[in-house]
């Protein structure tokens, strides 16, 4: 059995060979309905644990269209069922449908080609039933400065200004750990989860620190890999840190390293991310790879039956995102998480806070700058790399220590540390469209300042000077917190935030 799931992983890694369109190859037809099938359970049923409401329709005009395009016109002409926690989609009439399976707590996880049984791993708590958000970032006053230049930079983000056939979906942006706003396309709203794609690789670096923060990993040993402990292999060099810099000097499969068969072939994560060999020495070269993520998430898995995934999104208040597994129970963590762009805004704020949560820290003291740090090759795009987080020092009108989390179809959670910032966008932009997020970075940016120095410039006073003069001497909190001449209080403190930086 063993060697015909990794024929089976060989098959789906292996580049397709030109096919005319109306004759895709069976592994195509295969791949197009696990694709199809789990994006479908995903986006319908972690809507639905959130408290939101998908439909099949929403997710065929959203998330299935413009995908890649050897599975694009097949995805959209296979029927699909959903019945309970099961979605399936036919594509072969002597061959059982490709299944997707719903666990409470955990998402969903694609089976192999033709199973009909029950994926591995245990569900994990559920959501509570009220989450707060971050309040507001202040009155009326200081959020009327952002009208014009933030709602310019918004509108031409929803509008595809920042890339030809782009398509956003969500915009969340705090300051100061406050709401600044929050924008929606239709069909989406706070409750909506998508998927975070590789977004999920900044994540994983994420879980990694919260497990060296409590001394249960060293990011600087070898990754313990059971398949790479034979003597003589040279694989056994890689340390964590090779494979979070996406320095392992692995063979990638493809460019780019698309890993279809564990993303919807149904090839389990230990069946296939640990067998490529060495190509070059670790940390001798630059090269994305999906799987030097899964490998690293792999080799610290002992620690998930104390402290899973769920744990860690839980203390940070993300309750409306889930780690999604493989059939076996491996974690995905390059690519398979749900997620809200309010849950991901939580996620920036860790980073803007240094790794602490309400006095708690979570990360080890200089986890930012370590996930921050450049070592060793770097990538040739606009963009560096650190430690499972993409830099902007090369990125004119953005503050250097900026980092962001990127992934495919547009998804973006921007940190700026300096100026205690979070910008998250996300979108379901089709294969070859591309958002220009470093534009739209620069130009909330400049929105926030304009902002900041129009809305100091106002005196505050001319509209309610009393009652500025009795907000000085009100209280933090108690009864009278709230009040409006308390707001126009953290008006001006905002203000003076905004002209600091």
């Amino acid at each position: 059995m063993r060697n015909l799931i990794l024929a089976a992983a060989i098959a789906f890694a292996l580049p397709a060979v030109a096919q005319s369109p109306a004759e895709p190859t069976p592994t195509t037809r295969a791949m197009a309905a696990g694709y199809k099938a789990l994006m479908v359970c995903g986006a319908l049923k972690n809507a639905e644990a959130a408290g939101a409401s998908r439909t099949v329709e929403s997710v065929e005009a959203n998330e299935l269209v413009g995908i890649y395009p050897e599975l694009d016109a097949l995805v959209r002409n296979m029927p699909v069922e959903v019945e309970g926690s099961r979605v399936s989609v036919a594509w072969d009439d002597a061959v059982p449908p490709r299944t997707a399976v719903y666990r409470p707590g955990q998402g969903c996880s694609i089976l192999p080609v033709g199973w009909t049984g029950e994926p591995g791993g245990e569900g994990a708590p559920l959501r509570p039933a009220d989450i707060p958000f971050f309040e507001e970032a202040g009155s009326a006053d200081v959020l009327a400065g952002l009208d014009g230049p933030l709602t310019n930079a918004v509108e031409l983000a929803f509008g595809g200004g920042y890339g030809e056939h782009s398509s956003t979906t969500a915009i969340v942006v705090l300051q100061d750990g406050r709401l600044v706003g929050e924008w929606y396309a239709q069909g989406f709203g706070p409750d909506t989860p998508q998927r975070t794609w590789s977004v999920a690789k900044s994540l994983a670096g994420t879980i990694i620190g919260a497990a060296v923060q409590r001394g249960e990993v060293d990011v600087n040993a070898p990754a313990a890999i059971a398949d790479w402990s034979r003597e003589g292999d040279p694989r056994a060099a890689i340390t964590l840190d090779n494979l979070m810099r996406m320095a392992s000097g692995l063979t990638s499969d493809t460019a780019g390293n698309r890993t279809d068969a564990l993303y919807f072939g149904g090839v389990g994560v230990d069946e296939q991310a640990t067998t490529w060999p060495l190509i070059a020495a670790p940390a001798s070269r630059f090269r994305y790879a999906n799987n030097d993520i899964l490998l690293a998430i792999l080799a610290i898995a002992p620690t998930f039956e104390e402290h899973p995934p769920a744990d860690l999104f839980r203390t940070l208040g993300m309750y409306d995102t889930w780690a999604e597994t493989d059939w076996r129970g491996n974690y995905v963590l390059s690519s398979q998480v749900w997620s809200t762009a309010r849950d991901l805004a939580r996620f920036g704020q860790l980073y803007v806070g240094d790794g602490v949560v309400d006095g708690v820290r979570i990360l080890p003291e200089g986890w930012r700058d370590y996930v921050s740090r450049p070592s060793g090759p770097q990538p040739n795009g606009e963009q560096g790399y650190g430690a499972t987080f993409w830099l902007f020092d090369k990125s004119e009108g953005v503050p250097t220590d900026a980092i962001s989390a990127n992934g495919n179809r547009g998804q973006y959670v921007v940190i700026v540390p300096s100026r205690r910032i979070v910008i998250v966008r996300r979108g379901e932009d089709p294969a070859g469209g591309r958002f220009d997020h470093i534009a739209f970075t620069r130009d909330v940016l400049a929105a926030l300042d304009q902002a900041g120095d129009a809305n100091c410039r106002r005196p505050l006073e001319r509209a309610a000077g009393p009652a500025i003069r009795a907000a000085n001497a009100l209280p933090d909190s108690g009864p009278d917190h709230g009040r409006p001449a308390l707001r126009l209080r953290r008006a001006r403190q905002l203000c003076s935030r905004l002209a600091a930086h």
